[in-house]
């Protein structure tokens, strides 16, 4: 994967394997709801700039038929939109965050927090 960063997309390794680091364990960690919101803000940054670094040429919508080189921004934009969410709302009740803290609310407690 890192050959493919280097030599294809002129990335810098070091660049490479920042990028490779965060999408496999960004999505783990979003996967197990370990440190959920660093992992979300993680994964978003690393969205955006492949928006803008990459996708931005190519426009907003992938390209189905085939006329075109590359795929549009517009599942970049859901994923950060998930990150967003993820860094407002946190893990749900079956995370690891939840389990590490002992936190547990009755479900009054759960639903003025999800209002507030």
């Amino acid at each position: 994967m890192t050959a493919m960063f280097t030599g294809m997309m002129h990335m810098p390794a070091p660049g490479a394997t920042v990028a490779i680091v965060a999408e496999f364990c960004g999505g783990l960690r979003l996967l197990l709801g370990c440190l959920t919101r660093i992992a979300a803000c993680g994964i978003g940054v690393h969205m955006l700039v492949a928006m803008v670094t990459v996708h931005s040429v190519v426009g907003l919508f992938m390209h189905w038929s085939g006329a075109q080189q590359g795929e549009g921004c517009e599942s970049h934009l859901l994923v950060l939109a998930m990150a967003a969410f993820l860094m407002i709302r946190r893990a749900g009740g079956l995370s690891v965050d939840r389990a590490l803290t002992g936190v547990v609310l009755s479900h009054k407690a759960q639903a003025r927090l999800a209002l507030s």
